[in-house]
This record gives structure tokens, sequence and C-alpha cells, in this order.
């Protein structure tokens, strides 16, 4: 479906882009002709990240929950580049915790990262493409499947990630204008290794979640990437204001009785329905 070319041109900035998805979709956007820019806290991670990502690649160290920063990284990458034309918004942080002993501070560092440093970078970036008057620019955001339901146990990751939505969709509409396009992307479970550490640290409970999933198995990498160089590129030139969800069908088990799909084999699964008909038919 790509060529070398599909990104031809296009000049974009990847935040939290050391590690992860962010680093997929950086490479993905490099191998498809793409110029790519990567920034994250970490400059040793951030150089290592680089290499991998290819000949040309641009990082900074730069945390996005300081507004100053973000702004001189942004001219700065800008005027080196030859002028920005994309951007993605994936840094995040987020941790397992009862909402009841979260502390003002764990709630705020979350939602700092989360949504202010969308924010910040999604602001700048858009004067950036305003003031410049240039056209068919983009921005893709990184949410989740739980940002419309929200999701116990995860509550200043649900806060924020609901605000990088609402975020995109305002935008969409008051930046089309400009011709500057908001998309986002709802992952579902996509392992990697900072992150699934923090969150399913016990091979049981990732047994039990994997369970939840139809399709049977967990996201990989290459194929978020893929939907992120179709989104970032003209292929989908008419795509504005949309939340793309890839969770291998994760999110429809909020239905009653979809817990079934994967609790047993088919077999096993028909005996046991035969078992239930069975047994309300004697009554």
């Amino acid at each position: 479906m790509f060529t070398q070319n599909t990104l031809k041109n296009q000049c974009i900035l990847v935040t939290g882009g050391g590690s992860g998805l962010g680093l997929a979709m950086a490479r993905s956007f490099h191998a498809f002709g793409a110029h790519v820019a990567i920034c994250g806290r970490k400059e040793d991670r951030l150089r290592t990240a680089a290499e991998q990502i290819g000949v040309g690649t641009l990082y900074r160290a730069c945390d996005v929950r300081d507004f100053d920063a973000v702004s001189a990284m942004m001219k700065e990458l800008d005027e080196e580049m030859g002028g920005l034309t994309g951007l993605v918004n994936n840094a995040a942080g987020n941790f397992l915790s009862l909402a009841e002993d979260l502390s003002p501070n764990a709630f705020s560092s979350i939602v700092d990262i989360v949504l202010k440093g969308t924010f910040h970078c999604t602001r700048e970036f858009g004067r950036l493409q305003i003031e410049s008057g240039r056209k068919g620019t983009s921005i893709l955001n990184i949410v989740t499947t739980y940002t419309e339901t929200g999701s116990a146990f995860v509550l200043p990751s649900a806060c924020a990630k609901a605000g990088v939505y609402a975020l995109t969709n305002s935008l969409a509409v008051e930046w089309a204008a400009y011709s500057i396009r908001l998309n986002a992307i709802a992952p579902g479970p996509f392992p990697t290794e900072g992150a699934w550490s923090r969150l399913l640290p016990d091979k049981s409970i990732e047994e039990q979640y994997l369970k939840r999933i139809p399709a049977g198995r967990y996201g990989q990498h290459d194929e978020l990437a893929n939907l992120a160089v179709f989104l970032m590129s003209d292929l989908s030139a008419y795509i504005n204001g949309h939340c793309v969800t890839i969770d291998g069908g994760e999110r429809l088990m909020a239905g009653q009785f979809n817990l079934f799909a994967n609790m047993m084999p088919r077999e096993q699964l028909k005996f046991f329905f035969d078992m239930v008909k069975s047994s309300t038919a004697k009554k």
C-alpha cells in the first residue's frame, strides 16, 4: 500500500519517540519518505533511537510539560527541517492506583504530560502553520480505548486522554480553515517494555487480560505504525476529526456475555450452552 514516497516532503515530529509505539511510528515515517524528528526527556535514549530510525533523524531532549522549552524546540526544528508539516502527540505516562490513594501530585504528573503536554505541542505547531500559511499539515494524537468510557484504576490517564480527545475534535473544526487536520488513534493492548511492566507486572493477570481480546492476541507495533502512516499521509486527506480504534475488538467486550468468547474452546462452549439450555427446559 505504501511506497518510499508516501510521506515524501513531510517533516514530522514525534513526541515520546525514543521508545515503544513512538519509536515504531517514527521508524515507519522515515521508511516511507518523511524527514523525522523525535523528542523526549532522556537524551541517551533519543540518540540510540535516532540511529535506529535512520539517517537524518533529529532528536531533542525536551519535557513537554515545559511550555517555554516546547516553544523553543518547535521553532528550532521548524527552521532546521525547512518547515514542520506533521506532529504526533505520543508522549504519555500512566500507572495503576486506587483513586482514594492518589495524591494531587500523582494526578497532576499524568495530566501535565498527557493533556497539558499535548496542548503545548499542538498550540506551538499550530501557530507555526498559521503564521507560515502552510497548507495540508496534520496532527495525530494518541489517545486510548477508554477515552469515552473511562476506566477504573487509571483515573489520571482516563481524564487526561479524554481531554486530548476533546482537543482533537475541537481543533479539527477550528483549524480546518487553516488546512490543518487533527485525528487520533486509540490503541488497545500493544505491549511496550516500559508501560507493560508498570500496568501488567503479573503473568497471571496478563493471561486473564489476553482472554478479553476477541482477536486472541496483542497488537504488533508495525500494525499501529501503518495506521499512523496512513493518517499522516495524503491518502487520508479528507479524514479530519476522527478517532480510529485499533484493539483487536477489545472495546466490544463491554457486552454482557462477550466474556464467553475466549473463555473456553468452542466445542466446550457449545456443550456448556446446551447444558444450560437443558437445565432451563426442565424447570
